[in-house]
C-alpha cells in the first residue's frame, strides 16, 4: 500500500486524528475555516468539525492567542494557527508573559498546554514581512517548546506529540515544505519531543541542520561524498530543548562542525549550539567550527537577491571544504 503523502496532508491528518479521538482540540485562527488556511492546512475540516471547533478569527493574533492560553488553562487543548512567522511578534506577549510563564507564576498550579503552529522561512517572493525564520529567536523563550518538523512522519508526529504535552509548544512548518511528499507510517512510534536524528551517518564531519534545510544538508554531504568526504548529517527536529547528548557523540565521532541554520547570525540558534559544543566537547575539535546562515538582510523579494540570501547547497558544501583543510 503506497502511504506518500504530501507534508501539508500530513499535518491536516495529525489535525483530524487528534480531533477526532479528544473533542477538547480545536483549530483557530484567521482564515482556518472558510478558506481552509492560508497554506490549506485545514481545507475540509470545518465541514466535518463545525465552526464551534475550526474558529475563523479577527486579525488579532494577541487576541486568539490569548484566547488559546485562558482555553488551555480550562481543560481544552487548542490548536492556534498563525499564518507566518512574522506575525506572532503581534503576540509575543501573550506567549512570553503569559504562555511560557504561566506555569512558574503559579507555583506549579498552572500548566498552559497550548499548540501553536506557524509558517516559517522564505515563502517563495512573499517579501520580508512574510519570509523570516524566527524559531531560533522564539527558542530563547523559557517555558516553551520548540519544533522543527522536516519530514512528513515528523508533520504528523509532532501534532500529537505538541497536543500531549502539558507546556505550549510552538511549531514551525516551513512554508516550501507543504508540497512536499514522503512515506507515512500512521503506526509507528513516534520520536519523543528534545530527540535529534541522524538523517545519513558520517565519520569526517558533522552537519547539523533543521526543517528544509535538513534536505540541503543531504544534497551537500551526497557531493562532499564523491571527494570523499564522509558527512554525518543530523537533523535536530527540536531546537528547545536541543539534543546535547547526540549533538556531542557526533562531535566526538567526527572531530569537526558545520551548522545549518535558516535564521540569521547573530543571537541565532547556531549560535547557541557553537556555546554547548565550546562548553562540552571542545577538546574533541579538530578544526573551528562554522556555520552557514541566512544574509542579515530583510529578505529580498526579488528572486535573484532572495536566493543568494538564504542557505543553498552549494554554501554548505564550500563550509564543509573550508572547515576539513582547517583539520
Amino acid at each position: 500500500m503506497d502511504n506518500t503523502i504530501t507534508y501539508r496532508e500530513a499535518v491536516r491528518e495529525a489535525i483530524r486524528k487528534a480531533m477526532s479521538e479528544d473533542e477538547r482540540v480545536f483549530l483557530m485562527g484567521e482564515d482556518v475555516g472558510n478558506y481552509g488556511g492560508s497554506y490549506a492546512v485545514s481545507r475540509g475540516l470545518l465541514d466535518e468539525f463545525g465552526r464551534e471547533r475550526i474558529i475563523d478569527t479577527p486579525l488579532s493574533e494577541s487576541a486568539f492567542t490569548g484566547a488559546g492560553i485562558g482555553a488551555a488553562m480550562n481543560g481544552m487543548r487548542p490548536i492556534v494557527e498563525i499564518m507566518t512567522v512574522n506575525f506572532s511578534l503581534l503576540a509575543l506577549d501573550q506567549i512570553i508573559n503569559n504562555a511560557g510563564s504561566l506555569l512558574h507564576m503559579s507555583g506549579g498550579q498552572f500548566n498552559v498546554p497550548l499548540v501553536i503552529r506557524m509558517a516559517t522561512g522564505v515563502g517563495n517572493q512573499l517579501g520580508a514581512q512574510h519570509s523570516h525564520s524566527l524559531e531560533g529567536w522564539l527558542s530563547y523563550i523559557v517555558g516553551v517548546k520548540v519544533l522543527t518538523p522536516a519530514t512528513v512522519q515528523d508533520a504528523y508526529d509532532m501534532i500529537g506529540l505538541a497536543l500531549s504535552d502539558p507546556d505550549p509548544v510552538l511549531v514551525f512548518e516551513n512554508s516550501l515544505l507543504y508540497n512536499s511528499k514522503g512515506s507515512l507510517d500512521t503506526k509507528s512510534t513516534p520520536i519523543p519531543i528534545g530527540k535529534a536524528l541522524v538523517h545519513r551517518p558520517g565519520k569526517d564531519i558533522t552537519i547539523l541542520t533543521y526543517g528544509i534545510n535538513l534536505f540541503k544538508a543531504l544534497e551537500a554531504a551526497e557531493t562532499l561524498a564523491k571527494d570523499g568526504i564522509d558527512a554525518e548529517v543530523i537533523d535536530l527536529r527540536s531546537l528547545r530543548p536541543l539534543d546535547d547528548e547526540t549533538i556531542m557523540k557526533s562531535v566526538a565521532k567526527t572531530h569537526r562542525v558545520v551548522i545549518v541554520d535558516d535564521g540569521w547570525k547573530s543571537g541565532s540558534i547556531s549560535a547557541e549550539i557553537m556555546a554547548r559544543i565550546n562548553e562540552q566537547a571542545f577538546y574533541e575539535l579538530d578544526a573551528p567550527m562554522a556555520r552557514v546562515c541566512t544574509l542579515e538582510v530583510p529578505l529580498p523579494y526579488a528572486k535573484h537577491l532572495e536566493d543568494a540570501a538564504i542557505v543553498q547547497v552549494d554554501k554548505i558544501i564550500e563550509m564543509a571544504k573550508k572547515v576539513m583543510v582547517q583539520s
